[in-house]
């Protein structure tokens, strides 16, 4: 939430020590679920009369890549604090892991690693606490090992551990997953990114892929992954730490404009036999300029959620559920995907990265599914970042740049163009120092003044972080209304080369600002823009998934619409003189705001 940072950034610390001490019982900073665990209070109180077990044992036997486990328990002595963590790796005994402070040297058993998801058994279970049995289903991804289910008591700030389950796994826990498209450096370059647990000196990855019915071809792919040491702080490099498994990057070159192509990602093995993923499809992108249908969807802040009704906070569930299965069922209607900063919220816990590529493959494997970096990718002291909160749980952008393919020239610049038919977007890093001056404010200035207009008439800029216009109860409070200097050092580019809209994310709500210049409406119009518009519109669209952020009680003048929900925006192309605008919530997929603009070339390029 905006100003989360600013105004506990010192507290943070604090808490933090007293969390992992155990003198916090109950508080918890931030979005991540998972935070909430003491795992460095665990202690053991194993059971012969309490049970657990896990069915089925072998998962994905047909190439599932998500399965239901059923899981049943027995327990002597229930309470309401009871629950279940379900550990991944399985074997979670970290004898050989180091304690953090000669205060937990003497626990036993040491636990360093947090589970990847929990839930409270009495929640589904409403007798357990009479009868000491229940039943539970527990939704599982392959996640390139094992699975295990521990029974706690005490509730999360003070847990014992009382039973484990036997291990489930995947018949093949290896196996290339979540594809991910991303526009490519050249208009007819699209990039498959996907997850396996294959490393280069194992098996050799590429994408296979052609014109739908057409001759297949093979592509080569390259290969990333980060290590613990490349986190910047905990919990990423302490008991949120979780191996990322392999990252694969393969170029799909020349392809012929709105043309379908089906792909597959593989990887050869040194036996000579090979590991396919599934089959899938997308349509290229159009010719920069090309005079055809185009629609693009727009959203900040989605976040993950489980559709077990575990790890549940903040309303990622309805609130990303929604989101994601609105899209998913529009995905017929529009070509190319924008996620503008806080993708996760995984906020140091790594295995949420598996869980939120698994969330949005539908979408990312059959239209471009861009992002942005927010400050939960990014932010964290003394790492480079321009703000120095600690949202990032840690991971100071290196899961983001590297789960990801963005066409940026260097990947801890998070800043990029990308053209997508008579769109051209210019996407910033408002964790990076964006002032009059520097490195991204040049890049920006270029990106913006090297489109032709007459080819490409719908210039669009893109950020985290409002760098314009929110009425948020919070920044209204500091008196800014925005990211303190963001209008003053960015408003004249956008004045400058005639932008037509600015969107943001980071405030979670969605809210639509007049054509504004220097503070003032510079066009009347509120529903239709036709000719010239003389100033940029801005939008708020942070409402994907996250809890929703409070407006301010005073409306100011420049405020033409205000939602307080989740929801997220649609702009189609329907020509070079034409341009529908609308905002849906995702709770129905309905219009509730929307504008047109209609124009031609010579009313941008007039002064």
């Amino acid at each position: 939430m905006v100003g989360v940072q600013r105004m506990w950034g010192v507290v943070f610390w604090t808490v933090l020590n007293f969390f992992f001490s155990g003198l916090v019982d109950g508080f918890v900073l931030g979005e991540q679920p998972l935070s909430k665990i003491a795992i460095h209070r665990i202690t053991l109180g194993l059971s012969n009369s309490t049970s657990i077990r896990a069915s089925p044992i072998l998962l994905g036997s047909n190439g599932e890549d998500t399965e239901w486990v059923s899981v049943d328990l027995e327990h002597d002595n229930p309470s309401v604090g009871d629950w279940i963590g379900v550990f991944s790796p399985a074997n979670f005994n970290s004898s050989t892991c180091l304690p953090e402070s000669s205060e937990s040297k003497d626990q036993a058993p040491y636990i360093c690693s947090a589970p990847i998801k929990y839930t409270f058994v009495n929640d589904s279970n409403s007798g357990y606490t009479k009868t000491g049995k229940a039943s539970l289903k527990f939704q599982i991804i392959n996640q390139r090992a094992d699975f295990s289910f521990v029974l706690f008591s005490g509730g999360l700030s003070k847990p014992k551990l009382v039973a484990v389950s036997n291990s489930v796994s995947f018949a093949n826990p290896k196996a290339p997953l979540y594809p991910r498209l991303a526009l490519g450096k050249a208009w007819n370059e699209m990039a498959v990114t996907w997850t396996s647990g294959y490393n280069i000196d194992e098996a050799v990855p590429f994408v296979e892929w052609g014109l739908k019915g057409g001759n297949q071809k093979r592509s080569p792919a390259g290969t990333l992954t980060f290590h613990q040491n490349s986190m910047c702080g905990s919990p990423a490099r302490t008991v949120g730490w979780r191996d990322p498994g392999f990252i694969h990057t393969s170029f799909l070159r020349d392809l012929w404009p709105n043309a379908r192509y089906n792909y597959r990602m593989g990887h050869l093995l040194s036996s000579g036999s090979y590991v396919w993923s599934r089959s899938y499809s997308f349509r290229s992108s159009p010719f920069p300029g090309q005079d055809s249908l185009q629609r693009v969807i727009i959203f900040g802040d989605l976040g993950k959620a489980e559709r077990d009704g575990s790890n549940e906070y903040s309303n990622y569930q309805p609130g990303s559920l929604n989101t994601t299965d609105q899209l998913i069922k529009d995905l017929p209607n529009f070509d190319i995907v924008f996620h503008i900063g806080d993708l996760t919220y995984s906020n140091g816990y790594l295995s949420q990265w598996d869980q939120f590529t698994s969330q949005v493959e539908p979408i990312a494997s059959t239209v471009p599914y861009m992002v942005a970096s927010g400050n939960h990718e990014r932010d964290w002291p003394n790492s480079g970042s321009f703000y120095d909160g600690t949202d990032s749980g840690g991971e100071c952008g290196v899961p983001a740049e590297t789960t990801f393919y963005f066409p940026a020239k260097n990947r801890t610049k998070f800043w990029y163009s990308a053209d997508y038919g008579m769109f051209h977007f210019c996407v910033a890093d408002t964790e990076n120092d964006w002032r009059v001056g520097t490195e991204q404010y040049r890049f920006l200035e270029r990106c913006l003044a090297s489109v032709d207009r007459r080819k490409q008439p719908w210039l669009i800029f893109i950020g985290h972080r409002v760098l314009g216009y929110s009425s948020d109860y919070y920044y209204a409070l500091e008196g800014s209304f925005a990211e303190p200097g963001g209008r003053e050092n960015l408003q004249k580019l956008w004045q400058k080369y005639k932008v037509d809209i600015a969107l943001f994310g980071h405030v979670h709500n969605y809210e639509r600002i007049c054509p504004i210049y220097q503070n003032h409406c510079v066009n009347p119009e509120k529903s239709h823009y036709s000719g010239k518009v003389n100033g940029t519109i801005h939008i708020v669209v942070g409402g994907g998934g996250s809890h929703l952020s409070k407006f301010a009680d005073e409306v100011p003048s420049w405020s033409i619409y205000r939602d307080y929900d989740y929801g997220f925006v649609k702009m189609t192309a329907f020509n070079h003189s034409s341009l529908l605008f609308e905002y849906k919530k995702s709770s129905d997929g309905k219009v509730y705001d929307s504008f047109t603009i209609s124009r031609d070339y010579r009313d941008v390029k007039a002064d």
